[in-house]
């Protein structure tokens, strides 16, 4: 049986993506805040992770690496938006969203990736609002300088994506690194506006998921994104 972890299942895409990995028959490891998780638990382990304090991370992945399990699939899903209608950056609230989209992802990501197959796969939910390339044509009703830490972090997170690709491949390391854009889907954070439910990102993100594509890339529905 394959093993996938998932952070921030508690609601939204997550929820959806654990959802969707058990029916396929996968073992889940699933993340919340609190630990805690209010559907049927059968197939799944749930620990606690909050991204934005360390010790929590290192506690996380080290009761990963005691479960003894290899990961085959990592889903960095969890993240947030401090922004409140922002149009102009507030320094406080770049730093709250920096620390749990950008450094509490890749503090986490570093620390599982002892404990991940070969040939596996790491893929970080990231957005069309971290697209430069797509800041004019961003997918909801906001103008592009809405919401900028947001933005900010998601466009760095691209980044980081990159280098840990391109770091596996100068090591030989045959592990694959994908960026994914989730569509505007409906949930607390995309609204109810939002023309995608969770369940059809997730179907969309299972299927890429478990497929091999080209390491270092950015993608949406199968397909290559602009960066």
């Amino acid at each position: 049986m394959k093993t996938v972890i998932i952070t921030g299942i508690s609601k939204g895409i997550g929820r959806a993506l654990a959802t969707k990995f058990i029916g396929e028959g996968y073992d889940i490891i699933g993340t919340t805040r609190d630990g805690k998780y209010d559907i049927d638990k059968t197939g799944i382990t749930i620990l606690g992770l909050e991204l934005s304090d360390p010790q929590s991370i290192s506690r996380c992945a080290n009761l990963v690496k005691s479960l003894d399990k290899k990961i085959d699939i990592l889903v960095n899903n969890a993240g947030g938006n401090a922004d409140d209608e922002e149009t102009v950056l507030n320094i406080d609230k770049l730093r709250q969203t920096l620390e749990v989209n950008l450094i509490g992802t890749a503090d986490f990501t570093e620390q599982i990736i002892p404990a991940m197959n070969e040939k596996s796969h790491i893929v970080f939910i990231s957005s069309q609002a971290g697209s430069l390339q797509e800041m004019d044509h961003i997918s909801d009703s906001h103008s592009p300088y809405h919401y900028p830490a947001y933005k900010i972090s998601k466009c760095a997170l691209n980044m980081y994506a990159r280098t840990l690709a391109a770091r596996f491949d100068k090591d030989k390391q045959d592990l694959t690194v994908s960026a994914v854009h989730p569509g505007w889907v409906r949930t607390d954070m995309g609204g109810d506006e939002a023309p995608t439910l969770p369940e059809e990102a997730a179907e969309n993100i299972y299927n890429f998921a478990i497929s091999r594509p080209v390491s270092g890339k950015f993608w949406f529905n199968g397909r290559e994104f602009p960066w």
